[in-house]
C-alpha cells in the first residue's frame, strides 16, 4: 500500500512539474483564416482574412506602422505561385494608434480580437490553396512580457474558374513602410497537387504599402476555417501548454493613452482660467445668470447651458480636426518631418506669446458680430455668450488648445475629440460650479500680476515642448541637429530662468511691480530648480529614467562619462583570451558594459576568467526590457556588479540579422529551421528555459548546459525593485563560487 502511494505521489509531482513548467509558455494570441468569399474567376481579386483572438490585458502589434521603431510588425511570408498575385500591403482592420513615448513614433495593435486582410488576384483555374508563414509580437502592460510569435497558416481551397491569365506586375505604391510580404515557395493548386519544397531564398524587396484605412468586406460572409500549423509558443518538449482563457466578449478596456490625454487636457483647461483673459470674467459671467434671471432655478439652468454650449464648441473643433484631417492626414502630421518642425515653429510661436512679445487674437469683425448676437438674450443668447468666450479668450487660450490638438494628432482617431472635451470640461466647471453656489465667489482671489504669472509660466512650458517635435524629426531622418547634450542643455537653461523669474530677478513687458515674493511663486520656484538640478546630471551620462519617453537616446549624446569609462572596460576584459564580440558593429549593451550577444562566445570568455554568466534575453521592441536597464542596470549596486563578477550576454530574440548559412539549423521542438539571430535565440529560450517572454535574466555555470535544470538561482523576469535583483546576483554568484570550490 505504502509502495503504491508512494508511486502516486511521485507521479503527481512529476505532473505537477511538468504543468508548471508549460504554464510559463505563453500563447495570448490566436489566429484562424477565412476567405472573403470560397470562389472567383481567373482575373478576380479576394481578401485573405486573419482573425486574432487576443487575451485580456494582452495587444498584438499590427501591420501599418514602421518596423524601424522597434515593435516587431505583424508580417506575412506567402508562398510563391503563378496561380495568383498580392495585390497591395496587408491592411489592418480597426487597430489602436497610439504614440509610443519608449519607441519615439506612431505604434498600431489590436486588443482582444484583430482583423488582417490581404488581397489578390487568382491567375490560374482550379483549386488554390494559399500558404503562408506569419510572424508577430504579443506585449502586455501588466508586467511588461513580450512574446514573440511564428505561426503556419493555410487559406483555401479556393475553387478558380475561367481561363488561365497572366499575371499582372503591379508598381509598388508610395506610401508608409508597411509589413513584409515576400514570395517564397509554391502552394497546392489544381486537382493533383506537386509538394513544393521548403529551401530557404533569399527575401525580395518588401511590397509598398498602400494608405486605405478600411478594406470593404465581400458581400459573402466568410467561412472562417481554423488557422494550420503550430505556433512559436507551443511546448519544448511536447507538453501540453496551458493557455490563459479567451478574452470574454463586451466593450474594450479604455485606452490609458486616451485616459493620459484626456487628464492632460483636463488640466489644461484649469490652467487656461488662470490666464488674464478669462479669470476676471468667471465672477461677472456668473452674475449674470444669478441677477439678471427672473428666479434662481432659470438663473441655474441658464449656467449649465452656458457650460454645456463651451463643451460643445471645443468638441466641434476637436471633431472637424479629426474629420477634415482624416486618419491618414493625422498619421502624415505625427510620422512626417515637415508637420514636426512646423509644429516645432508653432510651439515657439505659442511661447513667445505668452512670454508677451506679441497677442494672438481673432479679427475684430468676428468678436463683433458674435457679441451681437449674445446680446439678443434668450437661450440662443446664451449659446452666443459662450461662444464670444471662446472667442475672446483666444489669446490665452489659443495656444493652449493648439498644443492640445497638436498633442491629439500624434496619435490620430478621436483623440482630437477626447482632448477638447478634457479641456473643455475644465473651462466650464467653475461657471456650471459657481452658479449652483454662487457663495464661493467670495473665496476667489482678486485678478492681479499673478495672472500674467501663469501665462509666463506656461511660456516657458511651450519652448520645453516645442523641442520634443524637433527632436522627433531629427532623429527619424538622422538630421544630428539635436543631440541629447543640447536638448539637455536647453531644457537646463528654460528651466532655470523660468526659476529666477518666479524669483522675481526680472520682468517682462505685461509684469507688474512685485512688492514681494509669495508662498506661491516661491514653490514654483523650488519646483522649476528642482527640475534643472535633475537634468544636469544626464548631461554626463545618467539615464533620467522618469524623461526616459521625453528626451533623445543615450547613443546620440556626444559626452558621458559612462561611455568614456566603455573603452577602458572594454579593454580590462578579465582574459586574454576573451575575444572580441560578435555582432557588437550593431548591437550594444546599456551603460558601458562590456559583453557579448553569442552565447557559445560568452561561455568561452567566462570559463576563461572563471565567472559566471549572466544571460540577458532581451528584444529591440521589449519596453520593460528597457525599463530594467534604465532604472535597475544603472544602479550602482547592479552595475558594480555585472561588470565585476559576471560575464553579460544579451541574447535579442526579434533581431532580424541572418545567420551565416552553416550556423542554420532545424530546431527539435517546432521542426522549422532558424535562420535569423533572433529566431535562434528565441528558441534556444524556448526549448532551454520553456519561457518565451522577455525580459527574462538567467545566471549560468560556464560549464553546464543551458537550461532550466542547471541555473544558479532562480531566473527572473520584470524586476523592479533593485533590492530583489541584487539578491538574485549576489545568491547566483555564491552558488558558482560553491561550485568551483567542490570541483
Amino acid at each position: 500500500m505504502f509502495r503504491h502511494t508512494s508511486f502516486i505521489s511521485s507521479l503527481l509531482l512529476v505532473l505537477l512539474l511538468t504543468l508548471g513548467a508549460s504554464a510559463q509558455v505563453l500563447q495570448p494570441t490566436k489566429l484562424s483564416v477565412a476567405l472573403s468569399k470560397p470562389t472567383a474567376k481567373v482575373g478576380e481579386e479576394l481578401d485573405l482574412i486573419v482573425q486574432a483572438r487576443i487575451d485580456e490585458k494582452w495587444h498584438l502589434y499590427a501591420t501599418d506602422f514602421d518596423p524601424d521603431l522597434g515593435p516587431t510588425v505583424f508580417t506575412f511570408t506567402f508562398a510563391k505561385s503563378p496561380a495568383y498575385e498580392l495585390v497591395g500591403k496587408p491592411k489592418s482592420i480597426g487597430a489602436t494608434k497610439h504614440y509610443d513615448d519608449v519607441f519615439k513614433g506612431n505604434v498600431t495593435y489590436f486588443e482582444k480580437t484583430g482583423r488582417i486582410t490581404q488581397r489578390i488576384r487568382v491567375l490560374q483555374p482550379g483549386s488554390l490553396t494559399i500558404k503562408a508563414e506569419t510572424e508577430f509580437q504579443s506585449c502586455t502592460d501588466v508586467d511588461g512580457r513580450c512574446i514573440p510569435g511564428e505561426e503556419s497558416l493555410s487559406f483555401g481551397p479556393i475553387e478558380v474558374t475561367g481561363a488561365a491569365a497572366a499575371p499582372a506586375t503591379p508598381a509598388p505604391a508610395k506610401g508608409s513602410t508597411g509589413a513584409v510580404v515576400t514570395p517564397t515557395a509554391a502552394p497546392a493548386i489544381g486537382p493533383a497537387p506537386a509538394t513544393a519544397t521548403t529551401a530557404p531564398t533569399e527575401t525580395t524587396a518588401p511590397v509598398a504599402a498602400t494608405a486605405a484605412a478600411t478594406v470593404p468586406d465581400s458581400a459573402t460572409q466568410p467561412a472562417m476555417q481554423q488557422g494550420a500549423g503550430t505556433s512559436v509558443a507551443g511546448g519544448a518538449s511536447g507538453s501540453a501548454v496551458q493557455v490563459a482563457s479567451t478574452a470574454a466578449a463586451g466593450a474594450e478596456a479604455a485606452d490609458s493613452g486616451l485616459l493620459s490625454l484626456a487628464l492632460i487636457a483636463f488640466v489644461s483647461g484649469l490652467s487656461g482660467l488662470l490666464t488674464p483673459c478669462v479669470f476676471p470674467l468667471i465672477p461677472m459671467t456668473v452674475s449674470i445668470f444669478t441677477k439678471g434671471s427672473a428666479d434662481r432655478r432659470q438663473g441655474i439652468l441658464k449656467a449649465l447651458f452656458y457650460g454645456f454650449s463651451i463643451v460643445f464648441i471645443y468638441v466641434v473643433v476637436g471633431l472637424l480636426t479629426s474629420v477634415l484631417l482624416g486618419a491618414d492626414g493625422l498619421n502624415l502630421i505625427s510620422t512626417h518631418w515637415l508637420p514636426n518642425l512646423i509644429f516645432f515653429a508653432v510651439f515657439v510661436v505659442f511661447g513667445m506669446s505668452f512670454l508677451g512679445l506679441f497677442e494672438i487674437t481673432l479679427p475684430h469683425g468676428m468678436v463683433n458680430k458674435i457679441d451681437a448676437q449674445a446680446d439678443k438674450g434668450g437661450w440662443a443668447g446664451v449659446f452666443f455668450m459662450a461662444l464670444t468666450l471662446v472667442v475672446v479668450s483666444f489669446s490665452c487660450t489659443g495656444p493652449i488648445v493648439g498644443s492640445i490638438l497638436v498633442m491629439a494628432a500624434q496619435g490620430g482617431g478621436l483623440r482630437p475629440v477626447i482632448g477638447m472635451l478634457g479641456f473643455s470640461l475644465a473651462f466650464a466647471l467653475p461657471f456650471m460650479l459657481f452658479a449652483l453656489f454662487p457663495t464661493w465667489l467670495k473665496s476667489l482671489p482678486s485678478s492681479g500680476g499673478w495672472l500674467n504669472t501663469v501665462k509666463v509660466t506656461l511660456g516657458f512650458v511651450e519652448l520645453m515642448l516645442a523641442l520634443k517635435f524637433l527632436s522627433m524629426a531629427d532623429l527619424a531622418y538622422h538630421w544630428n541637429l539635436l543631440p541629447r547634450d543640447l536638448y539637455l542643455v536647453l531644457w537646463i537653461a528654460l528651466s532655470g530662468l523660468l526659476g529666477v523669474y518666479l524669483l522675481g530677478r526680472f520682468k517682462l513687458s505685461h509684469d507688474s511691480d512685485l512688492p514681494h515674493l509669495s508662498v506661491g511663486r516661491l514653490l514654483m520656484a523650488v519646483l522649476a530648480f528642482s527640475f534643472m538640478t535633475y537634468l544636469i546630471p544626464g548631461l554626463f551620462g545618467a539615464p533620467l529614467p522618469l524623461l526616459a519617453g521625453y528626451l533623445p537616446p543615450q547613443s546620440r549624446q556626444d559626452f558621458s562619462l559612462a561611455a568614456s569609462a566603455a573603452p577602458a572596460m572594454a579593454t580590462a576584459l578579465p582574459n586574454a583570451e576573451c575575444e572580441a564580440p560578435r555582432y557588437a558593429d550593431f548591437l550594444e549593451l546599456p551603460h558601458g558594459l562590456p559583453g557579448y550577444f553569442d552565447l557559445e562566445q560568452a561561455k568561452r570568455c567566462a570559463k576563461a576568467a572563471n565567472k559566471p554568466l549572466f544571460i540577458d534575453f532581451t528584444g529591440h521592441a521589449c519596453v520593460n526590457c528597457r525599463k530594467m536597464e534604465a532604472t535597475v542596470w544603472s544602479d550602482p549596486q547592479v552595475i558594480k556588479r555585472l561588470r565585476e563578477d559576471f560575464v553579460v550576454v544579451a541574447l535579442y530574440v526579434d533581431d532580424k540579422s541572418p545567420l551565416p548559412r552553416n550556423e542554420w539549423y532545424t530546431s527539435a521542438h517546432d521542426h522549422k529551421e532558424k535562420t535569423t539571430l533572433g529566431k535562434k535565440n528565441a528558441d534556444l529560450q524556448l526549448t532551454g528555459f520553456n519561457v518565451n517572454a522577455q525580459p527574462y535574466y538567467v545566471l549560468l555555470d560556464p560549464n553546464s548546459p543551458a537550461d532550466l535544470a542547471h541555473t544558479l538561482a532562480t531566473p527572473v523576469a520584470y524586476e523592479s525593485n533593485v533590492g530583489n535583483f541584487v539578491k538574485f546576483l549576489d545568491a547566483g554568484l555564491a552558488r558558482y563560487r560553491q561550485q568551483v570550490a567542490a570541483r
